[in-house]
């Protein structure tokens, strides 16, 4: 039976079926009321906060070969970079003096001791630093549970891997098929990290190559089934330098894989009230107020871009990155603005931890 949105909306639980319905919704009215709703759980279990993570991308150099990705190792047109021990503890300086209470610290994929000592260590110096209350996200890919665990008690506490698709005959489509690209491990690593004791986070992109709207609501399912922390997720954006960008024609519009990523947040909020879902950079490639328009579907992370200047046009995942010419003091003056525009406030004083986490530690 043909259910409308206002029908499945009254349910407390959520079938895959009615997910599917959801997100291939093309009547303007019923997205709308789809975004209201789940912005109006947003507002029981969160509030109208925003908690800012301070993005810094310290290294552009990655192992790792995947098809979508601009700073694969086989893009030759990539001037790599590593940002210097000091130059990322001045960058957490500039967080904590704009009030940011904590950082996420970002590179390609890197495997090895001297790797995992100089985290380790820059962890350490970072909270021997500053207040012990400051949060540290780690997104350094796949690594051994042992990496995890180090890194977890050297004072990191939290770990972001996106999945990018949970269905495995997809992610082969877009990853090159070796054993440095294998689904199995990444899902281990996932459930590595939580057993590590992280806020575990991960994501998928929306509107790939070969992408159907069924994966897209498996995705759904499996990040709840994963119990997972924190999300981030957006639209798929080509780049020029990887082999996706073959099937660049092929895609759905660029208006279409917004409204699809905003219904995709939409109904994540709805099935897991309390996580913490970022609004991504992604969004505002495609629509200038991108990231606020995912505020008002649910999500509540920001993450202001603090790389130095010098680097930020090297790491592009994607073409057409909003914010690369900007310095970081700008991107944060611009980013407060614009949440109060839409009603909300950046809780600065908050840490902004993850409430199901909280709550998921409360049961295991």
């Amino acid at each position: 039976m043909f259910k409308s949105v206002n029908d499945i909306l009254k349910n407390t639980e959520i079938s895959r079926a009615e997910i599917i319905r959801l997100l291939s919704i093309t009547d303007r009215a019923e997205h709308e009321l789809l975004i209201k709703h789940a912005y109006s759980i947003k507002e029981k279990s969160i509030g109208r906060k925003v908690y800012l993570r301070g993005l810094i991308e310290f290294s552009n150099y990655c192992k790792k070969n995947c098809l979508y990705c601009g700073i694969r190792c086989g893009n030759t047109n990539v001037n790599r970079y590593s940002m210097t021990d000091e130059e990322i503890l001045e960058t957490v300086d500039l967080a904590i003096k704009n009030r940011i209470s904590g950082i996420v610290l970002q590179s390609g994929e890197q495997q090895s001791a001297e790797f995992t000592d100089r985290i380790t260590n820059l962890v350490l110096k970072i909270k021997q630093a500053i207040n012990p209350e400051f949060r540290i996200t780690l997104s350094l890919g796949e690594q051994s549970f042992d990496t995890y665990k180090a890194w977890f008690e050297s004072g990191a506490q939290r770990y972001l891997l996106r999945i990018e698709t949970s269905s495995e005959g997809l992610y082969r489509k877009i990853h090159p098929d070796n054993k440095l690209h294998d689904f199995k491990t990444r899902l281990k690593c996932l459930k590595d990290i939580h057993k590590a004791g992280f806020q575990t986070g991960t994501g998928v992109m929306i509107g790939l190559p070969f992408q159907t709207i069924e994966n897209l609501a498996d995705d759904l399912l499996f990040l709840k089934e994963m119990n997972i922390d924190m999300v981030g997720m957006g639209p798929y954006l080509e780049h020029a330098d990887t082999p996706l960008y073959e099937y660049k024609n092929s895609l759905i519009p660029l208006n279409e894989r917004f409204n699809l990523s905003l219904r995709m947040i939409a109904i994540l909020r709805i099935l897991m009230p309390n996580i913490n879902i970022a609004s991504t950079t992604a969004l505002q490639s495609i629509v200038p107020m991108g990231r606020e328009h995912g505020l008002k579907a649910g999500a509540n992370v920001l993450m202001p871009n603090l790389t130095p200047g010098k680097y930020r046009g090297n790491y592009l995942l994607y073409d057409n990155k909003p914010c690369i010419d900007e310095e970081a003091d700008d991107c944060i003056d611009c980013l407060s603005s614009r949440v109060q525009m839409i009603g909300e406030e950046i809780a600065y004083k908050d840490v902004g931890d993850s409430k199901h986490y909280k709550k998921r530690q409360q049961m295991e």
